[in-house]
């Protein structure tokens, strides 16, 4: 919680469907709120494990950095399918990295094009509105793109170049401010 309190955006929840959560590892690690949003599952995308606060809630590992370089595609039809088991039990899944912006929103963008049949440009915009602070970095993009295409035939985003390196073409907007004339 902020200084005001209200829940700051690193450690808000963002609800992206009725059965998955996104989040920050402060908020993996809280079993208040765990509890009081009825998590059965918690994916830990980190390179540490974290300490379980609720002993009754089941803890997945993927041990992965936030770096370019990182085949986080490798998890992606694995986290998605345990995310889409969990549902199907009626229960709810959080995924969280350190801040809940690059590897947990991976992974989310991944599950809603797997198993909500989503764009990649629709699945961003889905979990944006419920996280505004996601934001993968290019690796990640890249693999995203891959696995859009090898889901659905086609790509709706591309990666384009620029002074501050290459970024996805939905970025491209926001970005000019900020390149040099």
């Amino acid at each position: 919680m902020s200084g005001r309190g209200s829940p700051s955006k690193l450690s808000a929840p963002g609800q992206v469907t009725e059965q998955l959560y996104i989040g920050s590892r402060r908020l993996a690690d809280d079993g208040a709120v765990l509890s009081h949003l009825q998590i059965t599952c918690v994916i830990n995308l980190t390179e540490s494990t974290t300490k379980n606060p609720a002993p009754a809630v089941e803890y997945v590992h993927v041990p992965v950095s936030d770096s370019p370089l990182t085949r986080l595609s490798d998890h992606f039809d694995s986290v998605a399918e345990k995310i889409h088991h969990v549902g199907e039990q009626g229960g709810r899944t959080l995924v969280h990295c350190n801040a809940g912006v690059s590897r947990s929103a991976t992974v989310c963008l991944a599950y809603m094009m797997k198993f909500h049949s989503m764009s990649l440009i629709e699945a961003h915009k889905r979990v944006k509105a419920c996280r505004p602070i996601i934001r993968p970095n290019s690796g990640f993009w890249k693999q995203l793109i891959e696995y859009e295409f090898c889901l659905h035939g086609s790509a709706t985003v591309k990666m384009i170049s620029t002074p501050l390196g290459d970024i996805p073409d939905l970025y491209e907007r926001e970005t000019k401010d900020l390149i040099p004339c």
